[in-house]
C-alpha cells in the first residue's frame, strides 16, 4: 500500500514540475524515457537545448536532494547519453541536466544544470 502510495505521489510530483515546464515555455520531448541504463523523468527542448531533469519528492526540499546519488546520477548520465543517439546532432546536441525538487506541499524548486557532466 505504501509503495502505491509513494508511486502516485511521484506521478504527482512529477506532473507538477512537467507543468511549470510547460508554463515557462518548454515542450517535452519524453515522460519516464527508459533507457537500458536506466529511466529519466522528463525530456525537455527548448530551442536546440535539451533538458532531462530528475524529479525528487519528499517532505523537504533538503530531504529530496538527497534522494539523489552517484550511482543514480550515472544512470541518468548513460540514459540521456542513449537519448541523445536519436537526436538529429546526437552526442552534439546542446543538453542541460536539472534537478526539480518538490517538497510535502507540492512547491517545486529547480536546480538547473546541477547535474553537469
Amino acid at each position: 500500500m505504501r509503495q502505491e502510495r509513494n508511486y502516485h505521489a511521484g506521478l504527482a510530483a512529477e506532473t507538477s514540475v512537467l507543468r511549470q515546464y510547460l508554463a515557462a515555455g518548454y515542450a517535452l520531448l519524453a515522460q519516464r524515457f527508459r533507457g537500458d541504463q536506466g529511466e529519466i523523468d522528463l525530456i525537455l527542448q527548448r530551442g536546440d537545448d535539451v533538458i532531462f531533469v530528475e524529479v525528487k519528492k519528499s517532505r523537504t526540499f533538503e530531504a529530496a536532494a538527497l534522494r539523489l546519488g552517484s550511482r543514480q546520477i550515472a544512470r541518468i548520465l548513460d540514459t540521456a547519453s542513449e537519448f541523445l543517439g536519436t537526436q538529429p546532432r546526437g552526442q552534439l546536441t546542446p543538453t542541460r541536466f536539472d534537478v526539480a525538487l518538490v517538497n510535502s506541499v507540492g512547491e517545486v524548486t529547480v536546480l538547473e544544470n546541477a547535474l553537469a557532466p
